[in-house]
């Protein structure tokens, strides 16, 4: 089973591509300071899929970060995943960010991270939505806690590890988690807004 996997819900655009969990290709965009990393979703999705000898035919399920992260990066993965997999007749899964994070260290860790407004995103083996950070304190004391760089610091005394600073191939745990999923119905494939979209003006 092909599988590509792709990921702009957060810091960076990652895309993946895999027979099984065997994988074929992984490659990681950093936005460049004039466009925002997933504007380079589709052509890396074109250029891997040339470079492994596959065209979008050969794809036998995609998977894709659903968030939180990004509400932009959201929007564009769930979309693309969406469109393809209707285009091409083909399953879809989607995963949390939180999910995939708490993988990065090959455990099943705490995740929190920043979610504005005094609150963070709180993964514990389960997604317990946005919490208020007086309580992921508590919640977070002596474990370790898989974090972003705003809350890094918040953290300091829980073993905290900031998911941006290392080199954590998120597209393969994507994938890994994916094959596991039984919901594969491209019509059921939302992004997982935790707090709705901010406002501009408010």
């Amino acid at each position: 089973m092909n599988i590509l996997a792709f990921d702009t819900c957060l810091d960076k655009t990652y895309v993946t591509l895999s027979s099984d969990e065997n994988i074929i290709k992984t490659e990681i965009i950093l936005s460049d300071g004039k466009n925002y990393h997933s504007a380079y979703l589709i052509s890396t999705i074109i250029r891997i899929l040339k470079e492994a000898g596959l065209t979008p035919q050969d794809i036998d399920l995609i998977a894709t970060d659903i968030g939180p992260g990004s509400f932009t990066g959201i929007r564009a993965c769930v979309t693309v995943a969406r469109v393809m997999a209707q285009q091409l007749n083909i399953k879809a899964v989607g995963v949390s960010s939180l999910e995939i994070l708490s993988k990065i260290l090959g455990g099943d860790d705490l995740v929190a991270l920043d979610a504005r407004k005094n609150k963070a995103y709180l993964y514990d083996g389960k997604i317990l939505g946005a919490v208020e950070l007086e309580e992921v304190d508590r919640i977070v004391k002596n474990k370790v806690v898989i974090t972003d760089n705003k809350l890094l610091e918040r953290f300091k005394d829980s073993s905290p590890v900031s998911y941006e600073e290392g080199d954590y191939n998120l597209g393969e745990i994507l994938v890994k988690l994916a094959v596991k999923k039984t919901e594969t119905d491209w019509r059921k494939l939302k992004p997982l807004y935790i707090q709705p979209p901010p406002v501009f003006g408010r």
